[in-house]
């Protein structure tokens, strides 16, 4: 499967692109880092400035070639969404609770509870959703914000994750991550352990976190170099990041690409399976993006009729 853009997200990028060769270079420095408040809640974006970096590795045969990839400016979720966040999405009485994933909706309650006792206070990452269960949360945010929120690129988690050319790794995973080797089989509390450089907590295990790309494993020999995306195609597989708490240390790395399967909800008895809950997913979750070059509403629009169609 190639790289394929829709109509949207082609015209997206080429936007950004000429934005970032005519906007001057100091527009395009780190943006101010906020707190976004949503009823009785707050959480903290992290502005990320635009720049080049080296997106891949030789791991793994999907993440080759490595190539040099530039990004535009955006803010991102300091840590992973958390309970605390989606309830308030989640309890909006003002919303139809569907099975139907149409307009802006919420999601229906779970049959069992697929937090499988790991726990669900506040602080806790909400976990098992489907990719477009993450995209209609941001889609209620805008709506309730004006802000364009959305799911980060690959390109754009890598480059948070990495946080800059010269950042320095830690001594050990440890420090940064809940993985296999020290997460007794649950997710945790965010913002546990260290941040990366640029401040941002979890980009390595606790849960994987879903991207807006479709997987592709030959998606680097034809990536774009300026905000490349690839364009939502199948239900499956789409791509995730990070590794979680179930994950051995090998797989925590801020080049590993995850495909998403359609197993990760085998044990839905429903006909057919949900559109938002992902029954042996307990290991899914993901964060929010915010870009500085905000689309028209018309483009917000489409972009999010065809993610949540």
């Amino acid at each position: 499967m190639r790289e394929w853009h829709g109509q949207f997200l082609y015209l997206y990028s080429v936007r950004l692109f000429i934005i970032m060769l005519v906007i001057p270079g100091w527009l395009l420095a780190q943006p101010k880092s906020y707190d976004q408040k949503i009823n009785a809640i707050t959480f903290k974006m992290i502005g990320v400035a635009g720049g080049k970096f080296q997106l891949g590795s030789t791991a793994e045969p999907d993440e080759s070639p490595v190539k040099e990839i530039e990004v535009a400016p955006f803010w991102i979720g300091e840590h992973e969404v958390t309970f605390a966040e989606w309830d308030q999405y989640f309890n909006d009485a003002s919303l139809p609770q569907t099975k139907n994933i149409d307009g802006i909706t919420r999601a229906t309650p779970q049959y069992i509870d697929l937090t499988w006792g790991m726990g669900r206070e506040a602080n806790h990452p909400v976990n098992s959703l489907s990719q477009q269960a993450a995209m209609m949360y941001c889609r209620w945010l805008y709506a309730r914000t004006g802000f364009f929120y959305r799911l980060p690129t690959e390109a754009e988690w890598e480059y948070a994750c990495k946080a800059g050319p010269n950042s320095a790794s830690p001594a050990t995973l440890d420090v940064v991550a809940y993985y296999e080797s020290n997460s007794d089989a649950r997710f945790h509390h965010v913002k546990e352990k260290k941040a990366n450089a640029w401040g941002l907590y979890d980009m390595l295990g606790n849960l994987s976190e879903w991207t807006l790309d479709q997987y592709d494993p030959q998606y680097y020999t034809s990536i774009h170099k300026n905000n490349p995306i690839t364009s939502p195609g199948p239900r499956y597989p789409r791509t995730l990041r990070g590794g979680s708490f179930l994950d051995p240390s090998k797989q925590l790395r801020c080049s590993n690409r995850i495909p998403s399967d359609a197993s990760w909800n085998k044990r839905d008895p429903q006909i057919p399976k949900s559109r938002w809950w992902l029954t042996d997913g307990m290991f899914v979750g993901f964060r929010i993006v915010r870009p500085v070059a905000q689309p028209s509403k018309e483009e917000i629009d489409a972009f999010y009729a065809r993610y949540l169609k």
